[in-house]
């Protein structure tokens, strides 16, 4: 079974509770506090048990009541600092989940403990002292941990979030109604073995339907129909041309039919397993047919996990521009399972890799910081997952605290379309030979030579980002046989122009990108083929 629970362990003080209380609301999962289970089980608050059973006595109590606590649905549970000494009681929680050990350093803890009125037995008399031969006895135990969280200077919700971001765990709610409940997004390797269990676990229910393009569907597509029929679900596999050039309403059409044939339902389930294209069609097409089937985003490319997964957005391109018909109907789940981009041909596992400097430079200037991922050592981090998994969950908690705040594209979302203005007309104009990455990454280096030519951005923004997608093989210029005035025709009619006017998403540095940015010589700078 793929056991999610999220075990918060360390020192008193170290901000367990507080912190569980948020991440547990922020994941939508029950929250349990070990040491309230434990004064509820006995009727005796835990200083009482010390007094009366000595540690030895409360230390039992705490192993029957984790037992006890513990169900088989997911949930946050705040350990006791000393529950997992016992080691059977640690193998029980390692087996069902994510041990997450909060620390801070003794005087921050202390400060804490002075501030919080319950009383710890373990500290009474002197505190300091106390906590001091606490923590020395302790101290090689929590070491052994290894995911553990900092949470000197930092709030519950920075700590929350950060620990969501470790794990791979995000709950979406800001696009959520009655009919459209918020989504779970998981990003752990060997998630896809587990996707059967998760539907279950959602209450989604079948027939299947899995679409995947040619490509993917070789690749993945008996493993998939199998795990969900091992999960007791009947299945259907529905395969369409890979590439955007197929992102038409004649595949949204082919897919109807397609649902129809396979004895699709409303309380039935649509997987859309491949890349951006693949669910962008699927999910349209299952928003769409019977006024709203049930749908599930299972990402196979880096730049379909790293963002076009995430956020709701779902249509098909017109001869005239990209994603001009679409909606917004957000999955029931997302499973990103970052093993898949072991199959991933090279050059799109580089066009992927656009959309995290994107996020880079949007919130998180860390993603820049890309030394391990220069040419030579592109194979080699796909090889070394872990690595590899941090990068694509940090992307991930970039947009998704962006698409949280605001679902709908009404404001500070518009920033997520950096690069993306120049980026489509260019992907539009090459008849996409140009990768959608690769689009993207020459609009980042236009549009932030836009930044600086208007005064919004100092001098030196284009050079940064120019040297982070150089290094990672990535176009910074248009072609040169593109015809600019093709592309300048295309940004006329790309959907994020208002009023008639074409606005863009500029960075003003690394870290703060304006949205809604009127640019007075757009066009010259696009027709004279802007450099660096």
């Amino acid at each position: 079974m793929n056991k999610q629970s999220i075990f918060l362990y360390g020192p008193s003080g170290a901000g367990k509770s507080s912190v569980g209380k948020l991440l547990a609301e922020n994941l939508k999962l029950p929250f349990v506090d070990l040491d309230q289970e434990i004064e509820a089980h006995s009727g005796l608050s835990i200083p009482e048990i010390f007094s009366k059973e000595a540690e030895l006595g409360f230390r039992q109590r705490e192993q029957l009541v984790l037992r006890n606590a513990i169900s088989s649905i997911d949930q946050v549970v705040a350990l006791g600092g000393g529950t997992l000494t016992n080691h059977e009681s640690r193998q029980l929680v390692e087996s069902l989940g994510h041990v997450v050990l909060l620390n801070a350093p003794p005087g921050i803890l202390l400060k804490r403990l002075k501030s919080d009125d319950n009383h710890r037995p373990l500290l009474a008399g002197d505190s300091e002292k106390k906590l001091a031969e606490l923590l020395l006895k302790r101290e090689e135990h929590y070491a052994s941990f290894p995911l553990q969280v900092d949470t000197a200077n930092k709030t519950p919700e920075t700590i929350a979030r950060e620990i969501q971001t470790h794990l791979g765990m995000f709950h979406l709610k800001s696009m959520a109604t009655v009919q459209l409940p918020g989504y779970d997004v998981r990003v752990q390797a060997r998630s896809l073995d587990h996707l059967g269990e998760m539907l279950v676990t959602r209450g989604l229910r079948g027939p299947v339907a899995v679409v995947t393009d040619e490509n993917v569907g070789e690749l993945y597509l008996a493993r998939v129909k199998e795990i969900l029929t091992n999960s007791g679900f009947e299945t259907r596999g529905i395969i369409i041309p890979p590439g955007e050039e197929h992102k038409t309403l004649e595949t949204v059409s082919n897919l109807w039919d397609a649902f129809l044939s396979t004895k699709v339902e409303r309380g039935s389930t649509v997987v859309a397993m491949g890349g951006g294209v693949v669910g962008d069609l699927a999910g349209f097409a299952a928003g769409t047919f019977l006024r709203g089937v049930p749908w599930v985003a299972v990402p196979t490319t880096l730049l379909a996990i790293v963002d076009a997964s995430l956020g709701g957005k779902t249509g098909a391109d017109l001869p005239q521009g990209k994603n001009l018909i679409g909606a917004f109907y957000p999955p029931r789940l997302v499973v990103a399972d970052p093993q898949v981009l072991a199959t991933l041909p090279e050059t799109e596992f580089i066009s992927g890799l656009a959309e995290v400097v994107k996020h880079g430079v949007i919130a998180d200037a860390l993603l820049l910081n890309l030394e391990g991922l220069a040419p030579r050592k592109l194979g080699v981090l796909r090889e070394e997952l872990q690595g590899l998994e941090k990068i694509i969950r940090r992307a991930m908690a970039v947009k998704i605290r962006i698409i949280e705040e605001d679902p709908f594209e009404k404001g500070v979302r518009a920033a997520l379309n950096f690069g993306h203005t120049v980026g489509h007309g260019v992907e539009l104009v090459s008849g996409f030979k140009v990768r959608h990455g690769e689009a993207v990454a020459i609009g980042m280096v236009v549009e932030a030579q836009m930044a600086e030519e208007i005064g919004l951005a100092s001098a030196g923004i284009v050079n940064v980002i120019s040297a982070v997608l150089e290094k990672l093989k990535l176009p910074t210029e248009i072609p040169p046989h593109l015809n600019r005035n093709a592309i300048i025709d295309a940004m006329k009619r790309d959907k994020k122009k208002a009023d008639g006017i074409v606005r863009f998403a500029l960075p003003a540095k690394i870290g703060d990108v304006r949205v809604g940015i009127e640019v007075e010589n757009w066009e010259e700078m696009i027709s004279v083929n802007i450099s660096i």
